[in-house]
């Protein structure tokens, strides 16, 4: 058939974007968009040979082969269809199971049924090799593409770049147009003083005020007692007291000496978890959202977003704050900023969950697309609830 066929190996194509544009392969730092890259690819597989493009099968892995939302927007698109393998721990990391294997059959059982002229691999795996041989002795030309090396070089194998019958790279400015560098978030002010006790801190300390021979006039105020030095807890340690001959009483202060107390940095917070803030007792977008709002956001979720966590946690807030109905009633929230409430932040995770933040990450979310997450909701809450624009700073 005078048609051309795309397999591409989506850990190779998107785990050198990663390295290029980012440095290191982890894909969590690239945003992607895959209609885009979808449109890219066959526009330039259909210019290279000049034939109709049969289909675009996209290769890659999930946890126990469940479809990824970056999976589930991409089977809905014209012209491709999604093959999984197994996504497994190893050795302390993330490794694909039986991808390069899918397309080796694919690749073969395409060339066999004689439903493509030209084939295009977008892979660098020496394993796809056989197949590549097979495709050939079937009269189907191979086109093999790399994507540009961060270091310049070559990031396929030496065996599959010998055997192809075509080769390209595609260089950075065309991998661009859908794949972006994912920047960290600002989200927070850092850690530190306010300016005020900053600027207190970094005073040089006063000169010693000298000692008065003779006062001018007498003091009637009692002579001030030396201040004690305050014990540590090595000290108390081996200190040896006898055992009181009563039990002594709870008031307040020991004669015997200061009594330690050890809090943290923030000081003693009285919050007991039975009176919960205001902000715990707005209701959840699970509890305002329909059936038929369910089934709408799931279908938005696939064709729709994108998946950067900053888009995520908007997303999230923008239907929070539609289906509340009064916007002026989540202006408690502005009291406990940046803290979400407990139920609508675990709602909020487990949605940004759905979009593959889980993947390549030891099961958890990233803490910087936690923070990335956040953001967006803050930031869609500030535009949407009254007073938002005085309490949420958009670095």
């Amino acid at each position: 058939m005078d048609r051309c066929v795309v397999l591409v190996d989506a850990g190779y194509l998107l785990g050198a974007a990663a390295s290029l544009l980012a440095g290191e392969p982890a894909r969590s730092r690239v945003t992607v968009d895959h209609t885009a890259l979808i449109a890219s690819l066959r526009e330039r597989a259909e210019e290279e040979t000049g034939l109709p493009l049969l289909r675009i099968y996209w290769f890659d892995a999930a946890p126990e082969r469940r479809p990824l939302p970056e999976h589930r927007r991409l089977r809905v698109l014209p012209r491709v269809t999604v093959r999984l393998g197994a996504l497994t721990r190893a050795e302390g990391r993330w490794v694909q199971k039986g991808v390069d294997a899918a397309m080796h059959a694919e690749l073969s059982e395409l060339a066999r049924n004689r439903a493509c002229a030209d084939v295009v691999l977008v892979t660098g795996d020496g394993d796809l090799l056989p197949g590549m041989m097979s495709a050939k002795e079937h009269g189907v030309a191979v086109h093999l593409w790399a994507l540009q090396a961060a270091d310049g070089d070559f990031n396929q194998s030496e065996d599959l770049v010998g055997e192809a019958d075509e080769r390209r790279v595609l260089d950075r400015e065309w991998i661009t147009r859908s794949v972006s560098l994912r920047e960290p978030a600002q989200v927070f002010p850092p850690a530190g003083p306010p300016p005020e006790i900053a600027k207190i801190l970094a005073a040089p300390p006063a000169a010693p005020r000298p000692a008065a021979v003779e006062p001018a006039e007498p003091s009637t105020e009692p002579p001030s007692q030396p201040l004690k030095p305050v014990p540590t807890p090595k000290d108390l340690a081996g200190r040896t007291t006898a055992p009181p001959a009563a039990p002594v009483p709870a008031p307040a202060a020991s004669a015997n000496g200061p009594v330690l107390r050890w809090s943290s940095d923030r000081g003693y917070v009285d919050r007991p978890s039975e009176q919960p803030t205001a902000g715990d007792t707005l209701p959840t977008l699970a509890q305002l959202t329909t059936a038929e709002q369910r089934w709408a956001d799931r279908e938005e979720d696939i064709t729709a977003i994108g998946g950067d966590p900053h888009e995520v946690g908007q997303v999230f807030a923008r239907r929070w704050t539609d289906r509340i109905g009064e916007p002026p009633r989540l202006t408690v929230l502005w009291a406990d900023y940046p803290r979400v409430p407990h139920r609508i932040d675990g709602e909020l995770l487990r949605y940004a969950a759905r979009f593959g933040l889980l993947a390549h990450k030891d099961d958890q979310i990233d803490e910087h697309d936690r923070y990335a997450i956040r953001a967006g909701f803050w930031k869609e809450l500030a535009q949407r609830v009254p007073g938002g624009d005085r309490v949420v700073v958009d670095d």
